[in-house]
């Protein structure tokens, strides 16, 4: 069997369940999902000298329609070297989240090791074919480098998690970290409260059309396609693959058809928010984004235990003014003949220009960025201490 035989590279799904715990975007219910866009996707794995599993999904990529994803672009942008194109794109294709996968309690070393091992000798893949991966959590960086990793990683973008209490709303409120914050909240959730819609929850199976077509709305106003056609079957393909995880909150004013929605995903100790849509024409001023957005699925969170949301990549002054911490995520090219190897000096210049954009003039954002003490060596430092 070969990596690219099926989505988890032939392990059994009860041996990728023990690696990818509480992970939303490396379980095999969403790698499934990716496998079904078409791009020949499959999962590099290996085991440590003491017999642990570690992995890694990877799918090959020749033209990557997300510009995200587009490693030799977000690259050349920066005027750094960039490997090809297309390559080997280690982890998820969709969620901007990877992480070197094992079992708890295995070294992150011996584990790096074992799956670099695994994509040097992938098959089926073009001889000097970069291998990149994207949206790295800084504890794989650092172990993948420690087994041997050569290129100093790239800040792509920064992720916002938004920490969840013991405690109910009120306990919410009281941890942002100013009474300002706090006031900020609840002046939107009164506003939103007499402008009198109703929400709900349902499965996303029941409203796949609706919310895509809301979703189109919200994607058209960045300047995406406006046709909803395949956002309403990417939006039904997740209903099948996940099941009744995948919840949408509606928003409608009574007797009227939803005018918003989000999609979110209770997984583990975490509430991953993964899509939102509008029809903007109908909104009455009413904070209606902030609030079915964070503030209600803050609610949910409390109510279920979850300890974070998980809020994504964009947008992040806004999400940092709501209680969010900011970590970065990073490019790695994995390649033995990476051409960013020996490029450190121009590679930590260019992150901590990217920290400088990200932490902006906005002091809710310097205060979130919270980026490892290890971070440091690559150029990035906390926002307190940047020149």
């Amino acid at each position: 069997m070969t990596a690219f035989d099926d989505a988890l590279g032939g392990l059994s799904t009860a041996d990728w369940e023990g690696i990818s715990a509480n992970r939303l975007y490396s379980s095999h219910q969403w790698l499934g999902l990716l496998a079904q866009d078409g791009a020949t996707t499959g999962a590099v794995h290996g085991r440590t000298s003491g017999g642990e599993l570690a992995a890694l999904p990877v799918t090959v990529v020749a033209d990557e329609p997300n510009p995200f994803y587009r490693w030799h672009d977000e690259l050349t942008a920066r005027g750094l070297a960039a490997p090809a194109s297309s390559g080997v794109l280690a982890g998820p294709r969709r969620g901007y989240q990877t992480h070197l996968l094992t079992a708890p309690g295995t070294d992150p070393v011996a584990a790096a090791e074992a799956v670099l091992a695994g994509l040097a000798e992938l098959a089926g893949v073009a001889v000097g074919a970069p291998r990149v991966a994207m949206f790295l959590d800084t504890a794989s960086v650092v172990a993948l480098r420690s087994a041997g990793v050569r290129a100093m990683p790239v800040l792509l973008r920064p992720d916002a998690w938004l920490p969840v209490p013991d405690g109910d709303w009120d306990t919410w409120l009281a941890s942002l970290p100013s009474r300002s914050r706090a006031e900020l909240v609840r002046r939107e959730v009164r506003k939103f409260a007499k402008a009198g819609y109703e929400v709900t929850e349902h499965p996303l199976a029941d409203w796949t059309d609706v919310a895509g077509r809301l979703l189109t709305n919200t994607e058209a106003r960045y300047g995406h396609s406006g046709d909803p056609t395949g956002r309403q079957a990417f939006l039904r393909r997740q209903a099948e693959r996940l099941g009744p995880a995948a919840r949408v909150l509606l928003c409608a004013p009574p007797g009227e058809p939803p005018l918003g929605y989000c999609l979110y995903y209770l997984w583990g100790d975490t509430l991953f928010l993964r899509s939102a849509g509008f029809d903007y024409d109908r909104l009455r001023n009413a904070a209606e984004y902030f609030n079915l957005v964070y503030y209600l699925p803050v609610r949910i969170a409390a109510a279920a235990g979850a300890r974070w949301i998980h809020a994504g990549v964009e947008a992040s002054e806004a999400k940092a003014m709501r209680g969010a911490v900011l970590r970065p995520l990073w490019m790695l090219d994995l390649s033995p003949d990476s051409v960013l190897a020996g490029q450190d000096d121009a590679l930590r210049a260019a992150n901590a220009e990217q920290t400088r954009k990200i932490v902006g003039s906005s002091s809710a954002a310097r205060r979130a960025w919270q980026p490892a003490a290890e971070c440091d060596d690559f150029g990035v430092t906390p926002a307190a201490e940047l020149s």
